[in-house]
């Protein structure tokens, strides 16, 4: 990668991680797959999620990866309680809102915001940045020091765009400009957790590193929490300080990111981190081919859902659902769900064929 697309190096600076801000116990979310034509009837269920545990701090950024399918959006809408789930609770700051009706979310709406993965879709053609970025101000009845539009073009001005484009609209921007508007809303409440949904995955690679960088200068001067989902694992190793890895609608590895790409001790999390590419031409690592294709989320394989792409499995595995548990020998918050891990070093895992 050339040096102007080089994500600006850490200055070693790590904020302070807060009290739990975010914590998802058990979260499930299964939609009703229905059939019949006059009388329709459910015939089964997508497990999108199915029994995630997560804390996210106040203050932290914490990434969630895995490869398409795995349920990664669907739980940031759940956060975001754009979702309703089927079972598990939402707990955030102390409060359970699981299940909380418009008039319990509404204080709390303003405090969790989302960046949606695609900058063309998730703004009003209609409207100018000026409406876009000042609606939720209005919405939620909040008359800033000088109004709206003044703190508007700060907010523009914050995220690296000329605040006499307040009057302009989405179609008169690019790609990465308008992400950054879509970063500028979600700002414009002040709020203290994000969930950034794969905020850059639809941008040029010159441009992603620059929204990266801006969410980091961002969280590192208002304190803003992350989630942060993406698959890229170059992003992710950046920008968070913890990382979860997401397979089948569960989570099989929790670590902080030096432990987690040095030392992993799930299969999945070895395959996933051998197709990164590596600019290090002595680099002889073996790429790991995992065999057949990710199974249907209606009907989950019994026991290690990913037994059936694992070069591990054995009989256990197909009888008994690996627990998500530290094991021995691991750094304190090192979580695996498996019953055969590896012993945390990339070159240990052999390739599938």
């Amino acid at each position: 990668m050339s040096n102007e697309l080089t994500l600006d190096k850490t200055d070693g600076h790590t904020p302070t991680i807060g009290e739990p801000l975010l914590q998802l116990s058990g979260l499930q979310k299964h939609f009703p797959v229905m059939d019949g034509f006059l009388f329709k009837r459910q015939v089964g269920a997508v497990h999108a999620v199915d029994g995630v545990d997560l804390t996210v701090h106040a203050n932290e950024s914490v990434g969630l990866v895995g490869e398409s399918g795995c349920g990664k959006s669907t739980l940031g809408r759940l956060v975001t309680r754009l979702y309703e789930p089927t079972a598990g609770t939402i707990t955030y700051a102390g409060q359970d809102i699981s299940h909380a009706g418009r008039k319990q979310l509404a204080p709390i709406r303003s405090e969790i915001q989302m960046i949606f993965q695609d900058p063309y879709s998730s703004l009003n053609p209609r409207q100018t940045v000026g409406a876009i970025i000042g609606a939720p101000m209005e919405i939620n009845g909040i008359n800033p020091p000088g109004g709206i539009q003044k703190k508007v073009q700060e907010l523009l001005e914050t995220v690296g765009l000329n605040p006499e484009h307040y009057n302009r609209f989405p179609h008169e921007f690019s790609g990465g400009q308008r992400q950054r508007i879509g970063v500028a809303r979600a700002l414009s409440l002040s709020p203290k957790l994000i969930v950034a949904d794969e905020p850059v995955s639809a941008l040029d690679v010159s441009i992603q590193a620059q929204v990266v960088n801006l969410l980091q200068q961002l969280q590192k001067d208002l304190g803003i929490a992350f989630l942060f989902i993406a698959h890229d694992l170059a992003i992710v190793r950046h920008f968070s300080q913890r990382v979860a890895v997401m397979y089948l609608g569960k989570i099989v590895e929790i670590a902080d990111r030096q432990s987690l790409y040095e030392s992993p001790r799930h299969p999945y999390t070895h395959a996933l981190l051998s197709a990164v590419p590596e600019a290090d031409p002595d680099d002889d690592r073996e790429r790991i081919r995992l065999v057949g294709d990710v199974p249907s989320p209606i009907n989950p394989p019994s026991g290690c859902r990913f037994r059936t792409r694992c070069w591990k499995a054995q009989e256990k595995c197909a009888t008994e659902e690996p627990p998500l548990v530290q094991l021995s020998g691991n750094l304190d918050g090192h979580l695996t769900a498996c019953h055969f891990p590896e012993d945390g070093g990339l070159a240990a895992a052999p390739a599938a064929v």
